[in-house]
């Protein structure tokens, strides 16, 4: 019995794996359960006893991208920079090593947002991420004392944003670099420096 339960979850983690691969290269809609299947080695079964259903897989997928995404930033945060202010700059710095990847294409959100309806799983996950990635933004600014955190945050949202695109879409390698200059500015226009005394 505990053999049945490692073949399990050795086959939920193949799946997700070979989902990811797929899903992220080519697309959540375009790519089709046969073809996630067949990469992952496993039985047609096996899919829906750890998933259910190709919507869930989906859901998995998105999820799976956001945990990565927001451990690799957060332990860079905590590990990496000092400041709030340094942090705030350092998310380009670390979504610049994110773009340099080979196989980089883009934000995985947005990918299959354009693929999907608005009441679809994907609109959920991806407004999960979205509301992480804002609120991550915003807390460093309040902790940075922005004159106008949720200002501040906002456009830093629109500028790591664009940065995605620009890298993918205009296949721009530096796109997080010229990003993280045009934060310096919003951030040192946003935060005051202390005193002298």
């Amino acid at each position: 019995m505990p053999t049945k339960s490692v073949d399990r979850a050795s086959a939920r983690d193949r799946l997700l794996a070979a989902a990811g691969e797929l899903f992220y290269e080519e697309g959540v809609h375009t790519v089709g359960i046969d073809r996630v299947i067949e990469r992952a080695g496993v039985a047609k079964a096996s899919l829906y006893n750890a998933f259910g259903s190709k919507d869930e897989l989906v859901k998995a997928y998105l999820a799976s991208r956001h945990a990565a995404t927001q451990e690799r930033v957060t332990a860079g945060l905590a590990t990496r920079y000092d400041t709030a202010r340094e942090r705030l700059l350092g998310v380009f710095e670390i979504q610049g090593e994110t773009i340099a990847k080979p196989g980089f294409r883009g934000c995985a959100f947005v990918g299959a947002s354009a693929e999907s309806g608005s009441d679809s799983c994907v609109r959920a996950a991806s407004d999960e991420f979205r509301g992480w990635l804002r609120n991550l933004f915003l807390e460093l600014a309040t902790e940075a004392g922005a004159d106008e955190p949720t200002s501040l945050a906002r456009q830093l949202c629109l500028l790591y944003d664009g940065a995605m695109v620009s890298a993918w879409m205009d296949r721009d390698p530096d796109a997080a670099r010229q990003a993280r200059a045009i934060a310096a500015l919003l951030v040192d226009k946003s935060i005051k420096a202390p005193a002298q005394s």
